[in-house]
């Protein structure tokens, strides 16, 4: 995995410019998960406003959940929490999501309002990476399916490219590009498939001194800016939407949504570190 290089990469939100600094990305190790049981399967999904949302059960709440590689850990909505019994902030319990289990897997509780506020579907919860690390991952988004299974049970797979995927911040992450029609910023980008727009760029490197309410650019809030373009698998993506994510060091330059995820059918081989991609039939 590369860092980011280049002066800037803008965008704008209306007429607002946004610079982007040049920084390192530091990678971290893969850490070890609890042994999942249970057996490869698919299941049918939801791909609600670039969003991919399926059935599971987390902590004995069933119910639809946010399913993302671009959240590193798994989380429980904090009103299903509550009317569960449970009044803890961090809990460890079952997860279950197609054929997997995880017996003893930490679950966060968190607010998810300002998360799913556009969504129709109501959501219990989000599945996280970290449910997934030691899993093989196929993604379709058209019709929505999810494959999840070990390595040695996973079907055949024709992939049109193929990244090497690292880690950074508990977070898997791929080569991508980023450019303003000025420079171009090559950096470490976590494909998240619950993610509804095309692009957020960590704030460590990006800012908007131009925007009346710059926090509206981030999670939650109601603006969109514009990128000239993005670079992902081979493809440009032009006059992309993008918003902005609170930088961690050693987290991700940014994040890569459903509205361009869309476009292909995803492996997520997590131990082989590599991400398939394949044209969308």
């Amino acid at each position: 995995m590369g860092r980011p290089e280049g002066a800037v990469a803008g965008m704008a939100q209306e007429s607002y410019a946004v610079a982007v600094n040049a920084a390192a990305l530091a990678l971290v190790a893969a850490i070890a998960v609890a042994p999942a049981t249970g057996r490869a399967a698919e299941i049918a999904c939801v791909f609600e406003q670039g969003v991919v949302i399926v059935p599971a059960e987390v902590m004995g709440v069933a119910g639809d959940y946010i399913f993302d590689t671009g959240t590193a850990r798994t989380q429980l909505a904090e009103t299903q929490a509550e009317a569960a019994g449970f009044s803890e902030t961090a809990l460890t319990g079952e997860v279950r999501v197609a054929g997997m289990l995880r017996p003893a897997q930490p679950v966060a509780v968190v607010d998810l309002d300002a998360r799913t506020v556009f969504l129709a579907t109501p959501i219990a919860g989000v599945i996280g990476v970290d449910v997934l690390r030691d899993q093989v991952v196929d993604v379709s988004f058209s019709p929505c399916r999810v494959w999840i299974g070990p390595a040695a049970t996973a079907r055949r797979f024709a992939p049109a490219a193929e990244a090497q995927m690292g880690w950074a911040g508990g977070l898997p992450v791929v080569h991508a590009a980023v450019t303003d029609g000025v420079a171009t910023w090559p950096g470490d980008f976590t494909p998240a498939t619950g993610l509804g727009l095309s692009l957020r760029l960590d704030d460590r490197f990006a800012a908007a001194p131009g925007a009346a309410k710059p926090q509206e650019l981030y999670p939650g809030g109601v603006w969109r800016a514009r990128l000239q373009a993005l670079s992902f698998a081979g493809d440009v993506y032009p006059e992309v939407d993008t918003g902005l994510v609170k930088g961690e060091a050693d987290g991700p330059a940014g994040l890569i949504g459903g509205p361009v995820l869309a476009h292909y059918r995803l492996r997520f081989d997590f131990p082989a570190g590599r991400l398939l991609i394949a044209r969308r039939r």
